[in-house]
Order: C-alpha cells, then sequence, then structure tokens
C-alpha cells in the first residue's frame, strides 16, 4: 500500500501541492497580520538573485547552502525595504516596489550574463510545473519519493514545530509588541526567524511549484480566513483548510479542464477569497449592505418617533401626512413603522377622523423620544 502511493503520480502531486499550501497557510496567516504579506512577494522574486549568486561562489544549485544563501537573500531584502522605508521619503509598499524588482532584475542579469548554459530558467523559477514532481525522485526506506516533496515535508515539520514552539511569543508580537519586547520576547527578531523561513519554504517550492503558487498560498488562504474570524487560532486552522481544499479542488478541475494544476490550484484559492469576500458573516459584502440596511432603518425608526413626539399634543398622525411631512417614499415609511412596531415604541390603528390608518407614540416610545437629542431628527432627515 505504501508503495503504491509513492508510485502514483495523482498522489505525489497532491502530496506536494498539499505541503506547499500547509506550509504557505501556516506562515502567511502571521505575516498578513503583520501587515507583512507583500515582503513575501519581494522574497519569492529576490532569491532568484541568492540562487545564480550561491552557484556562482559554489557551483551548488541546490542543497544546505542553497537553502542558506535564500535565507540570505531574503532577510536583505527585508532589510534593505526597512532601510528605505526609514527615510520616511517612501511608503513601505513603495519601498518594496524599489527593493524587490531591482534585485530580481540583478539576478535575471547575472543569470544572462554567467549562467546561459546552465539549467537554471527564471520562468522555472517563478511558475514551476507540478505535475513533472514525480520525475526527480530519490529512495527512501525502498520506496522512490520525489525530491521537491521531500523536501518540502521537511520545511513543513521545521514550520509546524517553529509556529508551535514560539505560538504564545509570535501572538503577543503580533497583537502587543510594546509587551512583548517588555516580556524579553525579541518579536523584531522572531519576525526575521519567520522571513527566514519563508525564504526557505519559497526555495523549496520553486522548483516543484514555483514562486508564484507559493505566493497565492502565503497570501491568500489566511486572507480569507481573516475575512471569517478575528481570533488566530481559527484563522490559521481555517487558511489551513482552505489551502488544503485549493489542492485537492484544483488538482480535480485541472484534470477535467485539462488546464496546468498549479494555476488552477491558484484560481481555486482566490476564488474561495472571493466567495469569503461576499459572504463572510463578519464583514462580507452582503454582510455590511445587511448591516448598512439595518442601521438605516433603525435610524428612520428613531428619526419617526422623534418627528411624532414632536407634535402638538401627540396628536395621531396618518400615513399620508408621515409621507408629506418626512419627504419619504411608501417603502421607506412602511419600513420605519414597521422596526417602531416590533421594537414597541409605535402603535398603529385607524385615525378617528378620516378612517385611514392612524399612528401613535406608545409609552415606551415617548420615553425613547425623551432620551434622544432633540436635534437627531434634523441631522437624520
Amino acid at each position: 500500500m505504501l508503495e503504491a502511493f509513492f508510485t502514483s503520480i495523482p498522489a505525489m502531486i497532491l502530496t506536494t501541492g498539499l505541503l506547499v499550501g500547509l506550509s504557505g497557510a501556516l506562515l502567511g496567516s502571521f505575516l498578513i497580520l503583520r501587515g507583512a504579506a507583500m515582503l513575501t512577494d519581494a522574497i519569492s522574486h529576490a532569491i532568484v538573485l541568492g540562487i545564480v549568486t550561491v552557484w556562482l561562489l559554489t557551483g551548488h544549485l541546490s542543497g544546505p547552502v542553497q537553502l542558506a544563501g535564500a535565507v540570505v537573500t531574503g532577510l536583505v531584502t527585508v532589510a534593505l525595504t526597512q532601510l528605505v522605508h526609514s527615510t520616511r521619503l517612501v511608503r513601505m509598499d513603495a519601498a518594496i516596489g524599489l527593493v524587490f524588482p531591482a534585485m530580481f532584475a540583478l539576478g535575471v542579469l547575472l543569470i544572462n550574463l554567467n549562467a546561459r548554459n546552465l539549467h537554471l530558467d527564471v520562468d522555472a523559477v517563478l511558475l514551476g510545473e507540478i505535475a513533472f514532481v514525480w520525475i526527480d525522485t530519490v529512495q527512501v526506506l525502498g520506496q522512490p519519493v520525489p525530491v521537491a516533496t521531500l523536501a518540502l515535508a521537511a520545511v513543513f515539520v521545521v514550520n509546524l514545530g517553529f509556529v508551535t514552539l514560539f505560538w504564545k511569543e509570535l501572538k503577543l508580537g503580533i497583537f502587543d509588541p510594546a509587551l512583548a519586547t517588555a516580556l524579553g520576547f525579541a518579536p523584531g527578531l522572531l519576525f526575521y526567524a519567520l522571513l527566514a523561513l519563508t525564504s526557505v519554504t519559497a526555495v523549496a517550492s520553486f522548483e516543484a511549484v514555483g514562486a508564484i503558487l507559493f505566493i497565492a498560498f502565503v497570501i491568500t488562504p489566511p486572507a480569507t480566513a481573516f475575512l471569517l474570524t478575528r481570533r488566530l487560532l481559527p484563522m490559521v486552522l481555517i487558511a489551513v483548510a482552505l489551502a488544503a481544499l485549493s489542492c485537492v479542488s484544483g488538482y480535480a478541475l485541472a484534470i477535467l479542464w485539462d488546464v496546468n494544476i498549479g494555476a488552477m490550484m491558484a484560481v481555486m484559492s482566490g476564488t474561495f477569497f472571493v466567495a469569503a469576500m461576499v459572504f463572510s458573516p463578519v464583514d462580507g459584502m452582503l454582510t455590511r449592505h445587511a448591516r448598512k440596511q439595518q442601521d438605516a432603518r433603525r435610524i428612520d425608526s428613531l428619526t419617526l418617533i422623534l418627528h411624532l413626539a414632536g407634535q402638538q399634543d401627540g396628536d395621531d398622525s396618518n400615513h399620508a401626512a408621515l409621507m408629506a411631512d418626512l419627504g419619504w417614499s411608501d417603502d421607506r415609511l412602511r419600513a420605519a413603522l414597521r422596526r417602531g412596531q416590533e421594537d414597541g415604541l409605535i402603535l398603529r390603528r385607524p385615525d378617528a377622523a378620516t378612517g385611514q390608518p392612524g399612528v401613535q407614540l406608545t409609552a415606551a416610545g415617548h420615553a425613547r423620544a425623551n432620551s434622544l437629542p432633540r436635534q437627531f431628527s434634523a441631522v437624520a432627515k
């Protein structure tokens, strides 16, 4: 059974995608909350410079030396970005936009000048091809395991161990860095360690899925989870679950429609984000629209109460008179009346003189009107 799993091409493709997605969502949750999501994009592009520089110095295209070079390049990218931002001449987003294109361009130039005959292609670094992950394998306990899958599994274990071990420190460093510093948790050092792991994960990902898919998994599932909850642990768990769901559904649709697998996984992560942006019960577009409508109805109801309370001797008002006095449409007035009746502030009964439906404040309505500032009616109109 184990042999069937490791020799199954679909299983290896899915496993590799899941490992990238889980690692990306795990680290990305903290980067999103820290407001440093775009540093992931910067690091993922800047590692091209690190890869070619390490090759020029050592002749190695993979292994621990390459990982170390990527970590150094990622940290240099962050340091240069913060240095540019510290001049207070540009905003952080502009600083990122200035630094990482320059480092990426320098890496591309070095490849063109010194590594034209080398098996190192910029498109492969950025886009990758997860469908071919099963080709390059290594024997582990007698089973052929894809090299990229093995590397990503090791990286995921390290990432998970780091987050688990420093959960409290990471949480406090995000939400109250001043307190974290006072308690000696060194939030700045933990942030750089988080970025270092991001660099390592990006290097482990680029051969299999490319940096672009890695960026999608680092940013999109955590951003989607943030729309669904405001608590850290549920956010991390939801982000990880969404990353896994994006991989599985993206693979299935890519096979069905015969399209690029990695791209389809990224598209599915974006699809879930759009769905959360529209339907999220926490802060989705529909929820915000409903909340806005509810607030408008509440304000109209209070305006109506103040208007009725301001009438001489508290006489009844019929529907037509209220529409004329307030300048409202029939639907708007009816919604305000319903809200007032539901709250027990308004009583509706036929007007004795005209026979038309009349409106009168209840005792609770009078009490509510007296508790509101008299200027409210004019402002609400």
